[in-house]
């Protein structure tokens, strides 16, 4: 380091070196003058910058002029952030919240299974039949309409039971809620193998007896048309044709039951 002396911005006569302590440790009263350094006395001026500003450590500015103000730069880490999005932003769709992998999923609830609760005087075995009746219906996308009319047939031909037939004993071997001895009629809708409605064993299944029937009401034109009575006695071709149309209510209780 160059000594006070050979330093041109430092003349040896011009006072205290400010690396020397050298400071008077009397306090100076209020109002006293201080005095005033002789023209052409070089002001020293030691910049103390912070180590965020310029890097650290002190900086020693020789001038004969004050030194002009700088304002510090404040780090943007500092600065508080917007709460409110830019108005630019306003009004985007956001992306979906993100799901933690913790979370629980539910499981969507599997349909009940239980039998259907029987209505109108119905017994659980013939709620059953008629539940197979509407589920079939629903299958082949048929209205309210095609169900109400194999409804009422059901309860005309064996009141929804799936009966056998003493003349037919392989009938009395499947499943059956009883039977009956008209010709060689059997099921549900009394459909008869020897007119071509299907086997023994078809004919004992409800599913089976009521897609043969749907079958063969949806091939008659002008089903929808008719009446219900109508509409189910030109598919049985019944002795007593008007007999269809005594059950219409009932069949509507329940259907809309099962719907």
């Amino acid at each position: 380091m160059e000594s006070a002396g050979d330093d041109p911005f430092w003349p040896a006569a011009s006072g205290p070196d400010m690396y020397t302590t050298d400071w008077s440790p009397r306090r100076h009263r209020k109002g006293r003058r201080r005095a005033r350094g002789r023209a052409g006395r070089t002001v020293s001026i030691l910049l103390v910058v912070g180590a965020a500003v310029a890097g650290g450590g002190y900086v020693a500015v020789h001038s004969t002029v004050p030194p002009p103000i700088v304002p510090a730069t404040v780090d943007a880490a500092l600065e508080p952030r917007p709460s409110i999005p830019p108005a630019a932003t306003r009004g985007r769709p956001r992306p979906a919240p993100s799901v933690s992998p913790s979370a629980t999923i539910r499981k969507a609830t599997p349909k009940s299974t239980r039998p259907p609760e029987p209505v109108a005087g119905l017994t659980q075995a013939q709620m059953n039949n008629a539940a197979v009746i509407v589920q079939v219906a629903r299958e082949m996308g048929l209205p309210r309409r095609a169900m109400l009319v194999a409804m009422m047939t059901g309860l005309q031909e064996s009141s929804l039971r799936n009966l056998a037939n003493t003349t037919v004993p392989a009938s009395l071997d499947r499943p059956n809620e009883g039977d009956g001895a008209n010709f060689d009629s059997l099921g549900i809708f009394q459909q008869r193998p020897s007119q071509g409605w299907g086997t023994v064993a078809q004919l004992m299944t409800p599913r089976y007896a009521a897609n043969a029937f749907y079958e063969k009401l949806i091939d008659i034109a002008d089903w929808e048309s008719k009446s219900l009575g109508d509409a189910a006695q030109a598919v049985q071709r019944s002795a007593l044709p008007d007999a269809y149309a005594d059950h219409q209510d009932r069949a509507e209780k329940v259907v809309d039951a099962l719907l």
